[in-house]
């Protein structure tokens, strides 16, 4: 027992950052051995490609990697002008030559080490190495494959763009630029992981987000020390504030170009990821998640009943297990008279408590939840289509689980589905809230409201608070919240991310 809770420590454990040993690799004269060190470092991978040309009599060689190049602007835009000139005796000169006079680009970048060497040749790049120079020139020739531009899956919306983001993050990068034709729109590259090396770029409107936030970001993201990043949850454990335990997340992420757009004009940052289609956003409030962009689209009263709309579907995709077991168990006498025998009949005839019913229920229906979406398309019609049929009409007739749960519990699946953003918690929320109804009744829910609506108030996101404007409250800010403001009125005065009420800065000083 004392080993295993010793073993847990060490895991969760905060660890200092590895500091990486050896030193960088400097680039020889020897041409010789240039190649032979790159070989040994690909350890003779078959996509690593070495033309070995010459410059006018001095030995030289073009290195990349094959399916990462465009072949056709490596013959006719590298070999060819550099083949075809005629160069010197000094290899320095050469490649100086070739950077100047000989490409016309401006992707090229001289470099001194084989760790530069191994970076920009896996980002798509060629190398130029020439016999006599300790140094060698790389030149972006990206060809790999990508996919094409379509409309997101996630974030789908009737009005408005039908463009989302793809894996490539120079794709989506341009895709902002076409958007905010602005010059003050920064766009910052940078790396993370030790071993994938993937490429970030940190998006900002220079004008508009608080420079402290944005220093505060890179901070962060200069300190994970993490081996690969796959996906953008990797990064989000290590940007978000440390509020301690919580069901939300503080750092929003979309799939869309213009609500990128939307939110960096607000003053916020995001971070795109190289092989993700998607961006992080921070800062990030809790009544963001009730925002869609098709709210900005229609009109503002229709726009103020949906957003009404997604906070009454979140309260009920949470509340209404845990009330209907917590009534039914402990307070029968709120029901009407006629909806009580109904219940009464329904529960009498089943096996199983009214609690249990309600955990089973909802745990089959994440089991069918997860099946469908893992499996392929056509099986996961089949799936829904078994799954309704075993759940909701043999489960009833067999008398394994009465209509008046099943309603409760479908009731409360479906509005899940309204904010897909907060599925997550109101998943696991939904299960703390029928145990803690089924046991303690009323006063359990009321108690356990009241931690998650003090964990929720508790939470910042680079020092802005998460309930902000609700709590604490800022009344020109109120505009976009519960009620959606006319575009004359938002236009007037736009709202910046730092001017919330009871913003700090990551330093921990309030601003005025």
């Amino acid at each position: 027992m004392y080993e295993f809770i010793r073993e847990l420590k060490k895991m969760y454990a905060p660890e200092k950052k590895r500091e990486i040993q050896s030193k960088p690799h400097e680039i020889t004269h020897s041409l010789k051995y240039n190649i032979g060190y790159i070989r040994r470092l690909f350890r003779d991978s078959p996509d690593l490609t070495i033309h070995e040309i010459k410059l006018s009599g001095t030995d030289a060689a073009v290195i990349s990697i094959d399916n990462l190049i465009n072949k056709d602007t490596l013959a006719f835009s590298v070999l060819k002008p550099v083949l075809s000139y005629s160069f010197g005796n000094d290899p320095e000169d050469n490649l100086n030559t070739i950077c100047e006079k000989v490409l016309y680009t401006d992707d090229i970048t001289k470099i001194t080490t084989f760790e530069e060497l191994s970076s920009f040749i896996l980002s798509g790049f060629c190398v130029i190495a020439v016999e006599g120079a300790a140094a060698m020139l790389s030149v972006g020739i990206q060809g790999f494959k990508s996919r094409s531009i379509s409309e997101p899956e996630s974030d789908v919306i009737q009005r408005g763009s039908k463009e989302g983001f793809v894996e490539a993050v120079h794709t989506n990068m341009s895709m902002l630029r076409r958007k905010m034709k602005t010059p003050g729109l920064i766009l910052e590259l940078s790396s993370v992981g030790r071993l994938s090396g993937t490429e970030i770029c940190i998006c900002y409107l220079a004008d508009r987000a608080d420079r402290s936030i944005v220093k505060e970001l890179k901070r962060r993201l200069n300190s994970i020390d993490i081996d690969t990043v796959l996906a953008a949850g990797y990064l989000v454990p290590y940007i978000e504030d440390n509020d301690g335990i919580s069901p939300f997340s503080t750092v929003g992420i979309t799939e869309r170009p213009d609500t990128v757009c939307g939110k960096i004009s607000e003053g916020r940052i995001a971070v795109l990821i190289d092989g993700v289609p998607s961006a992080l956003i921070v800062p990030y409030l809790f009544a963001e998640y009730f925002q869609t962009l098709d709210d900005y689209s229609n009109r503002p009263y229709f726009a103020t009943f949906t957003r009404w709309l997604k906070f009454a579907a979140f309260f009920i995709s949470i509340l209404l297990p845990g009330l209907f077991v917590a009534l039914c168990t402990f307070d029968q006498e709120m029901f009407p008279s006629l909806m009580l025998n109904k219940i009464a009949g329904a529960v009498a005839s089943t096996p199983l408590s009214l609690m249990g019913e309600m955990i089973i229920i909802q745990f089959i229906y994440e089991i069918m939840r997860e099946s469908g979406l893992r499996m392929p398309q056509p099986l996961g019609y089949a799936v829904s289509i078994v799954g309704g049929l075993v759940i909701g009409d043999t489960a009833i007739n067999a008398g394994l689980i009465g209509a008046p749960t099943l309603m409760a519990a479908a009731m409360a699946a479906i509005c899940s589905y309204v904010i897909p953003n907060l599925y997550a918690p109101s998943a696991i929320l939904r299960f703390a809230f029928t145990i803690a109804g089924g046991f303690f009744g009323i006063w359990g829910i009321s108690i356990l409201f009241c931690a998650v609506f003090i964990n929720i108030c508790s939470k910042t996101s680079f020092g802005i608070p998460f309930t902000s404007p609700v709590t604490p409250t800022g009344f020109s800010s109120f505009r976009d919240v519960f009620i959606r403001a006319g575009w004359k009125v938002l236009a007037r005065n736009p709202a910046k991310i730092q001017n919330m009420p009871g913003t700090s800065a990551p330093g921990g000083t309030e601003n005025d």
